[in-house]
């Protein structure tokens, strides 16, 4: 089965419920901002050749998917066809904006957060929606595909009662980001938060907003600005002079960083590192 995916987090989890019959490509990569990717005629191609593409939704891959689909020019990978898979069908999306959304609010997503993927317990639905497409599409591995998924779901069980072990003392802690990336994580693990960066998604903060975030960084001894791999720093740095915080800098996606392989080791590696910078 040739699959391709939007994201080097759903490649991680096709891996996991396909393992030997399925060979993965990835468009995005994983220190890349899913939101910009370009439509290469590469890419095109790929689609072209694919059994199965499995994307984010919720609007993160409006810039480039359908002209990926267009030019793929694959008769299954269309909007209704078995080749096309939304994984954002499976979770609770978080939120969703209320009433009319237009430019002036930023780059804000009308279906709600799409990152749903760093709640790490979305992960195990997602992975049963590939098992069940990939069984519908392959049905003779089908046995394969679901044993793969019950395995991986025992090891997220098991994951998810350490993570939550682990950040069951940091509960109700509130910290700033830089972006609404984190959302997923924070509420899944009890963190709050005390502010944002970018206060308009996608848009560069004003000085009001920096002065004013600082001023509340200050009041509420926020120890440390979360923030992603692919995103430029010298905001977050100016508050971490004027309020003597951390700037943390954590990859958002499998791949992001070398060593985070899987999508358990992702988890495993972010909670390390806010564990640590909690503890100071």
């Amino acid at each position: 089965m040739n699959v391709v995916t939007t994201t080097a987090d759903i490649a991680a989890l096709v891996k996991e419920v396909g393992g030997g019959h399925v060979s993965v490509t990835s468009i995005s990569k994983g220190y890349q901002d899913p939101h910009y990717v370009e439509a290469k005629p590469s890419y095109m191609l790929k689609v072209n050749r694919a059994d199965l593409l499995v994307y984010v939704g919720m609007e993160l891959e409006i810039g480039y998917l359908p002209l990926l689909i267009e030019g793929g020019r694959n008769p299954n990978i269309r909007l209704g066809q078995p080749g096309l898979l939304d994984l954002s069908t499976a979770i609770v999306p978080i939120e969703v904006p209320v009433g009319e959304v237009d430019r002036s609010m930023g780059d804000v997503h009308p279906y709600g957060n799409p990152h749903y993927h760093l709640d790490p317990a979305n992960g195990p639905l997602m992975a049963g929606l590939i098992a069940d497409r990939l069984s519908l599409l392959d049905p003779d591995h089908a046995p394969e595909y679901k044993s793969n998924l019950e395995n991986f779901r025992k090891r997220m069980e098991a994951k998810l009662k350490e993570w939550g072990a682990r950040m069951e003392k940091f509960k109700g802690t509130r910290i700033v980001t830089y972006h609404l990336l984190w959302s997923y994580f924070m509420k899944r693990f009890g963190l709050e938060y005390a502010g944002v960066v970018e206060n308009k998604p996608g848009i560069s903060p004003s000085p009001k907003h920096l002065l004013e975030l600082a001023e509340t960084m200050k009041r509420q001894k926020i120890k440390f600005i979360l923030m992603n791999d692919y995103t430029d720093p010298s905001f977050a740095n100016l508050l971490k002079e004027k309020t003597g915080a951390s700037v943390l800098i954590l990859p958002g996606s499998v791949g992001g960083i070398p060593e985070v392989k899987d999508y358990t080791g992702l988890f495993d590696y972010l909670i390390a590192k806010v564990e640590q910078a909690l503890s100071h």
